[in-house]
């Protein structure tokens, strides 16, 4: 295993350091429990943002701390939930005295200590669980689907609610338009490596890729042989289609994402294939977002998520947005 790393049991709290130091300006981060907030929070009046998961997955979710998408997030070890003492402080940290709302991936120890933490808290606190993930029904992680790519797109747009005013049952009824409005699937041509752990998560043949991965290094559902990008894009964008379904005339935003070790020259012409699938649908793709914004360390492969958008979600997803790796509009 070759990783730029000091220790692998100080792996998360050595990077939070440094996130830290390379951020000054828009976060800061507390240690004991660990949370990274939003530099100018308490935004008095504000519905609080919050989200979290194991860290592994960077830029999610630390990475979209700051305005106009998260007031915090809650880092837990690699590939494992934060704890309940963490999720409470954050809102604590965030508390502007409009209630917070917790955005949930749906993974099983996420579900239960994001709701434990709501039961601590003193403010009013509410959350939402995102399950864009097609692939599978249930998994190693989840009951139900897992929580995915849309995780994303879903902080940014409610992000920019809560930024521009709305109350929390503004927030959680938008929240809940989202989540049933998007679909993500991913694919990976190698596993990771958890660096506690040392070894791979999977084995793939050099000549195999993994259909339907999840973003802990999951198997997915489908092990095939590797054929042309057009037939792996084809491979995840068919599922998200029949899945909602998406038809004819509707106005998507298309993501697609690197699991952490696809170069973007590889995303690019993978990105470039779906919209000219979607277009041959007569679906058009009036917005994008491309590049690692949700990965599995250094897994090679790519995911795709599709959100069908109204008006006002091309309003939110349009706003500012000002986070060490969203900035646009400021």
């Amino acid at each position: 295993m070759k990783k730029i790393i000091n220790d692998p049991e100080t792996v998360v709290q050595d990077a939070l350091r440094g996130m830290q130091a390379a951020h000054p300006d828009l976060l800061s981060v507390h240690h004991d429990p660990a949370v990274v907030v939003r530099k100018d929070a308490p935004v008095q009046g504000k519905v609080a943002i919050i989200s979290g998961g194991g860290s592994g997955h960077e830029p999610l979710h630390g990475g979209f701390v700051g305005r106009g998408m998260l007031d915090a997030a809650c880092p837990g070890a690699v590939f494992t939930s934060p704890t309940p003492d963490q999720v409470a402080s954050a809102v604590s940290l965030c508390d502007g005295g409009a209630g917070a709302l917790l955005i949930v991936k749906n993974y099983t120890g996420d579900v239960m200590n994001f709701e434990m933490a709501g039961e601590l808290a003193e403010s009013e606190v509410r959350s939402v669980v995102i399950d864009d993930d097609v692939a599978v029904q249930d998994s190693l992680y989840t009951a139900g689907r897992r929580g995915v790519g849309g995780t994303v797109l879903l902080e940014k747009i409610v992000g920019a609610a809560a930024e521009r005013g709305d109350s929390l049952d503004a927030c959680v009824a938008l929240s809940e338009r989202v989540i049933a409005s998007v679909r993500s699937m991913g694919l990976a041509l190698t596993a990771c490596t958890v660096p506690h752990v040392g070894t791979p998560s999977f084995e793939l043949a050099d000549d195999e890729i993994e259909i339907g991965i999840g973003i802990h290094g999951e198997p997915g559902r489908a092990r095939r042989p590797v054929g042309s990008a057009s037939e792996m894009v084809s491979a995840l964008l068919d599922p998200i289609l029949e899945d909602l379904p998406f038809a004819a005339g509707d106005r998507v935003l298309l993501f697609t994402n690197s699991m952490g070790g696809t170069p973007l020259i590889e995303l690019y012409l993978a990105h470039g294939i779906a919209e000219q699938l979607l277009a041959d649908r007569g679906i058009t793709v009036e917005r994008r977002l491309v590049g690692p914004y949700i990965t599995s360390l250094e897994m090679q492969g790519m995911s795709l998520s599709l959100l069908k958008l109204d008006d006002e979600m091309v309003s939110l997803w349009d706003a500012p947005v000002h986070t060490p790796a969203l900035r646009w509009g400021v």
